[in-house]
């Protein structure tokens, strides 16, 4: 992460400073807490700016981003979920699009987006059901029958 202080010799801007006390933030990298499913998690080593005097952090877009996704894959291994490459996969085997996938499990038209992508992370129900789905033949014709 660049700090706008690097660009001016030193000098401090309102982006190095901690909104709290007002002290120069400085680069830091510790474990930060995230919530997924309503779970709380701790993630560890993760870039932030942290202020010296009052322990404030801030963490840019991109690093608020990248500790979502890692909480997210940190929750499927600790629930033995499927990855999002998984239900990428199986939803490509069964040659459906995400917002078929999505009909077909009666789920909001963005769900299965959000977990190929890894910002989401689907319940050990929805994990279940798709490993039905990839595991167990003729689950995609009942599930199609019933979303009629």
């Amino acid at each position: 992460m660049k700090r706008s202080s690097d660009k001016n010799k030193g000098t401090p801007r309102a982006d190095d400073l901690c909104p709290n006390c007002g002290a120069t933030m400085t680069l830091s990298t510790l474990d930060l807490p995230t919530i997924v499913n309503g779970e709380a998690l701790r993630i560890a080593s993760v870039e932030h700016l942290r202020c010296p005097t009052c322990n404030e952090v801030l963490l840019s877009h991109a690093q608020a981003k990248a500790l979502q996704h890692r909480g997210v894959e940190a929750y499927r291994e600790n629930h033995a979920l499927l990855a999002a490459d998984e239900i990428r996969a199986l939803r490509q085997k069964h040659g459906l699009t995400q917002a078929e996938l999505a009909a077909l499990l009666q789920l909001g038209m963005n769900t299965v987006s959000r977990w190929e992508s890894g910002r989401n992370a689907q319940n050990g129900a929805m994990d279940l059901l798709l490993r039905l789905l990839r595991d167990v033949p003729g689950t995609r014709d009942y599930l199609e029958k019933r979303a009629a």
